[in-house]
């Protein structure tokens, strides 16, 4: 069997030429098994050189991998990408630019697949300089950017650039006619939300297309969260209405994103409409709507009264989960009630946990630390 990493030459290696035009079989024999330790000795070779760059020891990796690279074998990308994997986990990035160099002039069919590889390479240890260059490099020698290697290349300038490197690589990616994917979205969103660009969120959020259908209600709630993280409220409202106007069927999470606003709000109106129109859509509550509810009415000593709300609550005697998209809490953190469940869960995960259940012991331990404090 060939060895996966390697490409086996057309001619018997390690056989001297014999002019016998019909060689017998003990010679095929002989051919067949010289061939197969051949390959053995190499995959070997192969496996010690990765396990070598993973580990840090680059003189010796390099060392087998130009044995590897000059010999009558030729390495698979297979091969290329977890060398350069290897050296992306010991952070040797140098080495990685050194691959591509001596692979460039040769005649690999995969080599713009190697090039896309290390791309993703430089971006995850933040060598955006080194991704820079090989992607324009990638371009002058007429390769084809696919989708994949260009919203990466958006993904790791979001991650590790400034805003404004940030834009002129979703700039390129657009002069492209690349259409941004969803892991670009999030990371751009992302990036915006950490320096608190609520605004231009908005704004690059409808440059992509409020009507894209292949990234679902994303866009909607990321347009939603610019707006609830401010507490802006009537244009919360309008937003949502015109999520609703254009077609989109609102998610936990749009309904989520709305209920944390309402709540620390105290907009005890709107939670209730809220909650009703969740019904209606027969979408299920999650941890992050009981929060809602129980935070907002023990903010305001409204606890008895909190049967009222839950009532419109159709899972609270089922096991309690979260479903919102986190990026809710990367803006918005959790709630009390949110983190004391969690809690709760993770210290007795034996225990059957209900919603009724978390919210009667989170209230008699609420209504415990008031004594105390009144006491003192």
């Amino acid at each position: 069997r060939e060895d996966p990493d390697f490409t086996c030459p057309t001619k018997p290696l390690g056989i001297k030429h014999i002019t016998n035009t019909a060689p017998t079989n003990l010679y095929l024999h002989d051919m067949k098994r010289e061939n197969h330790l051949f390959l053995k000795k190499y995959a070997n070779l192969a496996v010690a050189m990765v396990s070598l760059a993973e580990n840090g020891c680059v003189q010796c990796a390099a060392s087998l991998w130009d044995d590897l690279l000059y010999s009558s074998l030729r390495p698979s990308i297979h091969l290329v990408s977890s060398l350069l994997i290897a050296y992306t986990k010991a952070g040797k990035f140098n080495q990685i630019s050194t691959v591509l160099s001596q692979i460039r002039d040769r005649d690999f069919s995969w080599l713009p697949q190697a090039y896309s590889l290390s791309i993703s390479c430089f971006g995850i240890g933040g060598r955006l300089d080194l991704m820079e260059s090989t992607l324009n490099e990638m371009v002058s020698m007429g390769f084809r950017i696919d989708s994949a290697t260009a919203n990466a290349y958006v993904v790791y300038y979001s991650k590790h650039g400034t805003l404004v490197q940030m834009e002129a690589a979703y700039g390129r990616l657009k002069r492209s006619r690349i259409l941004i994917e969803e892991e670009g979205i999030r990371a751009m969103s992302f990036a915006y939300m950490k320096e608190k660009k609520f605004y231009k969120l908005g704004e690059f959020l409808r440059d992509v297309g409020l009507g894209r259908r292949n990234v679902g209600n994303l866009l909607w709630n990321l347009l939603l969260l610019s707006y609830a993280v401010n507490f802006k409220m009537k244009s919360l409202q309008r937003e949502f209405l015109g999520m609703l106007e254009a077609g989109f069927r609102p998610d936990l999470t749009s309904f989520n994103i709305r209920a944390l606003a309402f709540s620390r709000m105290n907009l005890f109106w709107d939670l209730h409409l809220s909650l009703e129109h969740m019904r209606h859509d027969n979408v299920v509550p999650d941890l992050v709507t009981y929060g809602c509810v129980v935070d907002a009415y023990l903010e305001k000593r409204m606890g008895r009264n909190l049967d009222f709300a839950l009532k419109k609550m159709v899972n609270l005697d089922e096991c309690p989960s979260v479903a919102t998209d986190p990026f809710v809490f990367e803006v918005m953190g959790k709630g009390d009630f949110h983190l004391a469940s969690e809690a709760f869960l993770e210290f007795n995960q034996r225990k059957r946990w209900t919603y009724r259940k978390l919210i009667e012991i989170y209230l008699k331990r609420q209504y415990r630390s008031n004594q105390i404090l009144w006491n003192y």
